[in-house]
């Protein structure tokens, strides 16, 4: 059960918004296996001052279409797992219009005692829910 946060500069029709959010989607359930229905994104535009995404070092430009992608999920998964997430989400994105160079994404990891989705209840951990790669 990812919970995805997609950052980006303001300007960008409704249209390529819900694009990049269904290219990220499809590219969670294409490689972590993850339900269809189980989405759940947080898209948040920003002025192009309120986002600030350098090279770290690397050499290259960003431009003015970086899109960041956080992904909060269960740990478990593998760094080839995550190696491909990281190439298809590339991949899927520069369909829809996200250059490479202007990806960035940052994965997090936790458990299940860390979620509850409804009720103030941590449904994982009271078994209304499997524990995913359980």
């Amino acid at each position: 059960m990812p919970l995805v946060r997609i950052d980006m500069i303001r300007g960008r029709s409704p249209e390529s918004v819900g694009a990049i959010a269904d290219a990220v989607q499809q590219a969670l359930i294409h490689v972590l296996k993850i339900p269809e229905r189980d989405r759940f994104q947080i898209v948040t535009q920003h002025d192009p001052e309120e986002l600030i995404a350098l090279d770290a070092g690397l050499g290259f430009q960003r431009g003015p279409g970086a899109v960041i992608v956080h992904i909060f999920t269960q740990r478990g998964r593998d760094t080839e797992d995550k190696q491909r997430l990281y190439q298809t989400l590339a991949d899927r994105l520069d369909r829809v219009g996200v250059v490479g160079k202007d990806l960035f994404i940052s994965y997090f990891e936790n458990g299940p005692e860390d979620w509850s989705f409804a009720d103030g209840r941590a449904q994982y951990v009271e078994g209304d829910l499997p524990v995913p790669g359980r």
